[in-house]
Formats: C-alpha cells, structure tokens, sequence
C-alpha cells in the first residue's frame, strides 16, 4: 500500500520523511545518504590528514594578519568546544563571531563570554536590530513556512562572510557535525535570500537595513573569486558531543541550555513546537537516526526517545506567551498565523529551482568553492536515483 508506514531497518526515518523510498531489506535511501557522506569524509588516519592539510593552509594564510580563521559562536556545545579544538589543540588564532538576534538565552551568552575570555580568543558580536528581527521572523510565521527560524540561519551565513572579507580572512570554521545532526530534507528547512526578500516583501511591514542578506551570486563571489571557504572540522576529527559538553563543565564553567539549538529561545520554539504541532514535523528523526547509525545511541533508544513529544508541557504555555509578547502578537493575531494554511517553499519565489537544473554542472566545481561537498547535493543525488528505480 502507497501510504502504508514504514520506518527504516537502519535508523528511524519513516514516511513522515519527504522522498524516503526502502529497499528489499527495509533500509531507506537516507541512510545509504548517510553511508554516502560518511564514506566521503572518513575520520580516522585519513581525516586526521585532511585536517592536518587545512590547519597548515590556515596558519599559512593568515601569517600576517591578527586571526587566521574565524568562528561562528552560539554558545552551544559544538561552538564551543570548537573555539577550544581550534586555539589550545591546534594553535589556530579565531575571531569569534556572534549573531546578537534578540533570542540567545542568558546561558548562552554566559557561555560565549565564558570560553572566548578563558581562550583569550577576540569576540565581534553582530547585533540585528530587533525591530527589523522581530518582523522577519512574524512575516516567516505569517506565510505559513515550516522553517520559521531561516531568517537566523541566513543572517549568520551572512555576517560570516562579510566579516572574513571585510578581515581577508580565507577561512570559516563550522562547528557541525553530521554525524550527530543528520542531513534534514529539503523541505522542512529549505531556504535562501530570494524567497526571503520575497517573504519579506509580502509580509512584512520594515525595511531590511541592519539584517545580513547574502545573495547566491555574492555567495559565489566570495568563495569562488575571494576564495573564502567553510570547513566544518568535525567532519574529520574524532568528536563526541557528550564528552565535549562535560569538558567544557569542567574546564570553563560551561553550563549545557537543555536540547539541540535550545541555546537560541526561537529555533527552540520552531523545533520543538511549531514544526511539532502545525507541521507534524519531528526534527529528532533525523538527528537520532545519524546518531544510530555513528553507534553513538542504540536504535531502540532512539525510538524510546520519540514516544515522547520534544516540548515540555509543564512549561509550553509559558513559553508561547513569552514568544507572543517579544514578537508583538496579540491572542488573536498569533491563533490567526496559527491556523493559517501551511505553505511549502514550493509556495514563494526561490531560487531552489534554479539550483535544481544547474546542481549537476555545478558539481564538479564545488571543491574549488567549498571543501566539503554540501549534503545537499548528496540528497539531490539519492532521491533522483529513487526516482528512477
């Protein structure tokens, strides 16, 4: 039966997951994605030596500069224990680069000033002016899109960008891991600057003035002319979140903010309760079935995690009525956005069929742009290949 459930032999991906197809044996085309990526970017002897090659061309790179590198910093685990990878283990000298958007948790801004003064490491905050952050997210809430907290996302690709090429700085530390976090299909999350400016236009009632709004083709520009590149060094050093939490405990005074991304109060909430409850989205899929497949929890661990809902109920209320009243909702405005059709990115102008037609050409350029391929064309690959099968 075409609408039957099924969940993966592998993880826990299962229909709710747009494009899953399942072999003969029960395991979906998200894990051979998984298989795929992982296989690309080997940790071990091998990762050990690519990485070894990029702090060399860092280092090399920013001789005569103040930093060789810079780092995009949440107060989370994985930034965290990056800036300390990359200073004290590997001599590298970041920038630290904070997005200030109105909604990072007093424990997270504890945790970044923590770290960067213990590391003696340089941090820059960005600040968006709330006015403007506050529409955008409301004019994301309003045109129904699953991914509300994008508008973040794209901000911080931005000013990481902006501020290594206001610095000459060549490379962007990232500190993500998809081994722990998994690859999210493209159309719970899927995003960019067009179909923002659209959204914005549509919805919203301010003018971008202080909001970072990178461009695809300025995108390219800089790091194909300017040769600016994102390296995400967990692809390649043996990483584990737990082990890095109760490091960063016992050496900085860190303290851990309760969930993935639940460092930023917003992305919280888009997570745990709007892509939970309007979309019947469940983000946890993913992340749990990357994390079964790196032997990190057992499966039925995982699927003991998913019988219960990802948001506290003791505390959900509160917690919408705060986010009401930062973003300037009334009851009625908020159950009206509530109940509005959900839309896709299908919905709104974008530039994601454009990248559709040009991915396969574009491809084999990508190492001189980026030195990771994007899990994104690894998914466009597998799925096609469901198609056809």
């Amino acid at each position: 039966m075409e609408n039957e459930y099924r969940i993966c032999s592998k993880g826990v991906w299962d229909t709710s997951v747009p494009g899953i197809t399942f072999d003969e044996d029960g395991a979906s085309n998200y894990s051979r994605m998984f298989e795929k990526y992982r296989d690309q970017y080997p940790r071990g002897e091998k990762g050990d030596k690519e990485w070894s090659d990029f702090v060399k061309e860092i280092k090399k790179s920013g001789k005569s500069k103040d930093y060789d590198c810079i780092i995009g910093v949440s107060g989370g685990t994985d930034s965290s224990y990056l800036m300390y990878l990359a200073k004290e283990v590997y001599g590298l000298r970041p920038l630290a680069i904070n997005l200030d958007n109105g909604w990072s948790s007093d424990i997270s801004v504890k945790n970044i000033k923590k770290v960067t003064k213990a590391l003696n490491i340089d941090l820059e905050t960005y600040v968006i002016d709330y006015e403007e952050m506050k529409d955008i997210l409301k004019s994301y809430m309003k045109a129904g899109l699953p991914w509300i907290d994008f508008p973040t996302d794209q901000a911080i690709k931005s000013i990481l960008y902006k501020i290594a090429n206001r610095e000459g700085i060549k490379y962007v530390l990232i500190g993500q891991d998809f081994r722990s976090e998994g690859t999210q299909p493209n159309e719970w999350t899927y995003g960019d600057a067009k179909q923002l400016k659209y959204v914005q236009k549509k919805f919203g009632t301010k003018k971008l003035k202080t909001f970072p709004n990178i461009s695809f083709t300025k995108h390219l520009y800089l790091a194909y002319v300017k040769k600016i590149k994102m390296i995400y060094p967990f692809f390649f050093v043996e990483y584990s979140k737990q082990e890095a939490k109760q490091m960063l405990i016992d050496n900085y005074d860190w303290q851990y903010y309760g969930g993935h991304h639940h460092e930023n109060l917003f992305t919280k909430y888009a997570i745990s309760y709007w892509l939970y409850e309007k979309f019947g989205i469940d983000k946890r899929i993913i992340t749990l079935s990357a994390q079964i497949m790196s032997k990190k929890i057992t499966r039925d661990e995982a699927l003991k995690e998913l019988e219960e809902i990802p948001y506290n109920l003791e505390t959900v209320n509160e917690e919408q009525n705060f986010l009401m009243k930062k973003l300037g909702f009334d009851a009625k405005e908020y159950k009206t956005v509530w109940n509005n059709e959900n839309k896709s990115y299908h919905d709104y102008p974008s530039s994601h069929t454009t990248l559709l037609r040009i991915a396969k050409f574009v491809k084999p350029f990508i190492s001189y742009i980026m030195p990771q391929l994007p899990s994104y064309f690894v998914q466009i690959e597998e799925r096609d290949m469901a198609k056809k099968k």
